[in-house]
């Protein structure tokens, strides 16, 4: 008896009630979609804020919401009325083709009416949902742009690399700059949606969250806000100075200052001009102004020329051959290629292998190396270029060994990038790169050249920038970094609560003799105050010592037409103009900030580049030079 009331029961449950236990099971079915959390904040080193969160209102279309037959007509009336390409909407309906839960971002930031109307005409617009959302703002505007960089959403390409635990499509990430680099902090924790569809695919149920989403932490920075946005506006007031006063530097429209502590690498200020603003990439992105940022006419403003740009440094880098050249033996072993006291004649010019190369003034006396610094002779540095070259062979390149050394031809390490690494060029370097027998030897021009800061030398300024910091620190090699710690988000911006510190890398010795860096610091000092130094009428009655070198760099430049409204183009050498220094400087100080200064086609770096560092260390110390007192001094000596 039992058994036939199992049995009978068993029956109804397959045949009876089978198809209706089918269909609730087929109609049960729970799937999930991510929700992004908000990004944290940026913040610099005061707790002043750089990046920052606004409201905004959000369209998105839930394409499995829409059926089939309506969705041309939607996708047509979402595009007149938000003013959104048809095609696009397409493109990006098919990337979530195969996820039914994922939306599309129609538009972000759209201002009232239209969400209004949306609202109001639901049967005209089936699937789709205005949403509340926090979009990046930024408080300066365009202060630190290029380091700050932008969010967009993650690409195919981009997801492939990722944990999809953690990444999903329509995921926003950081694309560029601090953005970028630590995405992982400033992303939130994602929340969870959860949905019922049926065995068909059509949803049976409301959406609803299961899973809050949280927001991301907030970053604090070495920079500082205030001098960051004094060497912006330094930099932008000097490019359109050195035009003024030089028409050979007709073609300035570029340059980048690098400021940073050469006691541990903190970047205090990080500038590169042209700029933009990087709201460009808040809401809905405008292509027309993303694509004029790689537009050669405008300078390309989204190159950070800080950390990428490439340039010959000229006489910025006379001390790093003074260096070496002390550091290194002669051709018998016996003594170094050069001694700290010893004199070489600065003459107007030398003959080196059937060539003429000539000082930057008309010159013949003989000089200590402080006073060649100072005064930056030429034909001081290329006796020391033709040293290194009469090296027996098998020596290598020992100029080029000890730049390495002092951190060229590699990156500094600096934690945002793409960074460029820059090019030391070598014998071997030659044989690959050129390709006629003649371009492949390395000639003593080249060693001359090389040792003044040309030949097919090229660095970055922040490169720069560390090597003067290691002068300044006494011979030691910083990590530049612009990150200072992680911290909670709604702590006191005051008293935070730290989730992580990035501790600086220690400095690195790289094994520089005392003395030589003395008679180096000496001559940078003198640079900057004594009657023959190239920038002692910008520096010489500042009241904080400042010591430093100025450099003017020949560069082949291509111009294109329409460049600062050229009616041609326009191509040849162009004087790059710098600047590099630290301060303050002293035996009994220590230096708090090193300093670089770039500018692009500028001509003379003592007039263009010296006084825009001026500025920066007038922001920092919190000191102004008079403006009568300004430019008093050996007004003939700017001309490196």
């Amino acid at each position: 008896m039992l058994l036939a009331v199992l049995l009978f029961r068993l029956w109804a449950l397959q045949v009876v009630s089978g198809d209706r236990y089918l269909l609730e099971a087929q109609e049960n079915q729970v799937r999930t979609a991510r929700v992004d959390g908000a990004r944290g904040t940026v913040v610099d080193v005061h707790g002043k804020p750089i990046i920052e969160n606004t409201p905004g209102t959000v369209v998105q279309l839930w394409p499995a919401d829409v059926p089939a037959d309506q969705l041309d007509a939607v996708i047509r009336r979402l595009g007149a009325l938000l003013d959104v390409p048809e095609g696009r909407l397409k493109r990006q309906i098919e990337r979530v083709a195969n996820d039914p839960l994922t939306p599309i971002v129609v538009k972000q930031f759209v201002k009232a009416p239209k969400p209004e109307y949306i609202l109001e005409n639901p049967t005209e617009f089936p699937g789709v949902t205005i949403e509340s959302s926090e979009i990046r703002d930024y408080p300066a505007r365009r202060l630190a742009a290029h380091t700050v960089g932008y969010v967009g959403e993650i690409s195919a390409e981009e997801l492939e690399d990722r944990d999809p635990a953690e990444y999903g499509l329509g995921d926003r990430i950081g694309k560029t700059g601090i953005e970028r680099s630590y995405d992982r902090y400033l992303r939130g924790a994602p929340g969870e949606l959860e949905v019922r569809f049926n065995a068909l695919g059509h949803l049976v149920s409301r959406r609803f969250q299961s899973v809050d989403a949280q927001r991301g932490n907030r970053l604090r920075l070495t920079i500082d806000s205030e001098l960051q946005a004094a060497a912006e506006q330094a930099l932008r007031d000097g490019i359109v100075q050195a035009r003024e006063l030089d028409d050979a530097a007709w073609a300035a429209n570029g340059g980048a200052v690098v400021a940073i502590d050469p006691r541990n690498g903190a970047v205090r200020a990080l500038a590169s001009y042209p700029d933009f603003d990087p709201s460009i990439w808040s809401g809905t992105i405008d292509t027309t102004k993303i694509a004029r940022l790689g537009d050669p006419v405008g300078n390309m403003p989204g190159l950070n020329r800080a950390i990428a740009g490439l340039y010959p440094p000229g006489s910025v880098f006379k001390p790093v051959t003074a260096l070496a050249a002390l550091s290194e033996v002669n051709a018998t072993g016996s003594a170094p290629i050069l001694r700290t006291d010893e004199l070489i004649q600065c003459k107007t010019e030398i003959e080196v292998a059937d060539r003429t190369f000539r000082n930057w003034q008309p010159r013949d006396e003989a000089l200590t190396l402080p006073y060649a610094l100072a005064e930056s002779c030429d034909t001081y540095f290329y006796d020391l270029g033709l040293r290194f070259y009469n090296l027996p062979e098998d020596r290598g390149s020992p100029l080029q060994f000890w730049a390495r050394r002092m951190g060229f031809d590699e990156a500094t390490g600096f934690d945002i990038g793409p960074e460029s690494e820059g090019l030391l060029p070598t014998p071997e370097w030659r044989r690959q790169h050129y390709k006629t027998a003649i371009d492949r030897l390395w000639k003593p021009g080249n060693s001359v050249t090389l040792a003044i800061g040309q030949d097919d030398l090229l660095v970055t300024p922040l490169q720069m920038t560390r090597f003067y910091a290691l002068l300044a620190n006494g011979g030691k090699l910083v990590e530049p970094h612009i990150v200072a710690q992680v911290e909670q988000t709604g702590s006191d911006i005051d008293d935070p609560i730290v989730l992580r510190r990035f501790a600086p890398a220690p400095p690195r010795t790289v094994g520089l003799d005392p003395e030589h860096i003395r008679a180096v610091q000496q001559g940078l000092y003198d640079a900057t105050h004594q009657e023959y130094g190239t920038s002692s009428s910008t520096f010489g009655r500042y009241p904080v010592p400042i010591a430093g070198k100025t450099g003017t760099a020949e560069k082949y430049v291509r111009l294109p037409k329409g460049y600062l409204e050229a009616d041609h183009v326009v191509e040849g050498l162009f004087d790059q103009a710098w600047w590099c220094g630290y301060g303050p400087a002293g035996v009994e100080e220590k230096a708090e900030l090193a300093v670089c200064v770039l500018v692009e086609n500028g001509g003379l770096g003592g007039e263009a580049a010296a006084p825009i560092a001026l500025e920066v260390f007038e922001a920092h110390f919190g000191i102004e030079l008079p403006d009568e007192q300004v430019g008093v001094g050996n007004i003939a000596g700017q001309t490196d």
